[in-house]
């Protein structure tokens, strides 16, 4: 598609995880005029990562296991389409999501970050299952919570602590592929929309499902809703909670996450950029 509308087009494949900011960085380095990133949501948070603070505009190509960006911004989850639809694009500069724990790198994400409970999930996951069967992983491991507790840690934004057991720090709607949790947020935002959950008990998070599907969930005694552009995690010591950044575990808390105005030029497609 974009060699037929004239452009020089190179080709490099991803030889293992966490190669492909690698390749990004090499790619900004060398002069490249525009990095397209071909796959799910995990090789898309590595190619940012390698890129992040750059001028040089970026692409999401939908492949791989989900694409929370695709679905987001109205991408085609078809590559050939979607290409189609980024050679009309708006080249926006957007906000990230920087989250950083002491003694490990800076690591950067496009969509959200969650703490707690889908952490959980994300860390525990069955990766020979989700080579298998894809999104159906993931739905599997939270069935695999059922029963468990769901330890709490605390998160303060803008000075005000609260008790959590699942916290989302987001930049999109889309949770997943398959439904909303923030409902207020767009990726054009300079801040994030951060949902916290303060149940305990895994029970409480089947009635939070049925609210997050039937667009109940900001009205439900135990959920808090609030905007901002960092969020402190902490944790007790004898409590492991874990963290994930697009659909990536990260590691455990302590963590600061922040948002970062103007750190990536993203290609968008026109309906999104205009809403």
């Amino acid at each position: 598609m974009f060699l037929r509308a004239g452009h020089e087009v190179e080709l490099f494949a991803t030889p293992g995880p966490n190669k492909a900011g690698e390749l990004s960085r090499l790619a900004v380095a060398q002069g490249c005029d525009l990095i397209l990133a071909a796959g799910g949501d995990g090789t898309i948070n590595e190619a940012v990562n390698g890129m992040a603070g750059s001028e040089v505009p970026f692409g999401a190509l939908p492949a791989g296991t989900a694409n929370v960006l695709a679905n987001e911004v109205g991408l085609s989850s078809r590559p050939d389409r979607a290409a189609a639809q980024l050679l009309d694009a708006v080249p926006t500069r957007i906000a990230l999501g920087a989250l950083d724990r002491q003694g490990h790198p800076r690591r950067h994400f496009v969509l959200l970050a969650g703490v707690g409970l889908d952490a959980r999930i994300v860390y525990e996951l069955d990766l020979g299952l989700k080579a298998r069967m894809g999104k159906f992983a993931y739905w599997h491991g939270g069935i695999r919570q059922l029963g468990r507790p769901v330890p709490r840690f605390h998160i303060t934004v803008d000075g005000q602590t609260h008790y959590a057991s699942f916290a989302l720090i987001t930049r999109v709607r889309n949770y997943g592929g398959d439904f909303q949790i923030a409902r207020r947020v767009k990726l054009t935002d300079t801040d994030f929309e951060i949902v916290i959950f303060q149940n305990h008990h895994w029970l409480g998070y089947l009635r939070f499902f049925v609210g997050a599907v039937t667009n109940r969930l900001y009205s439900m005694s135990g959920v808090t809703v609030r905007r901002g552009s960092v969020a402190a995690l902490d944790a007790p010591d004898d409590d492991r909670i874990y963290v994930q950044a697009d659909g990536e575990a990260i590691g455990n808390l302590p963590a600061t996450i922040t948002a970062l105005p103007s750190a990536l030029t993203l290609l968008i497609p026109r309906g999104y950029a205009e809403m």
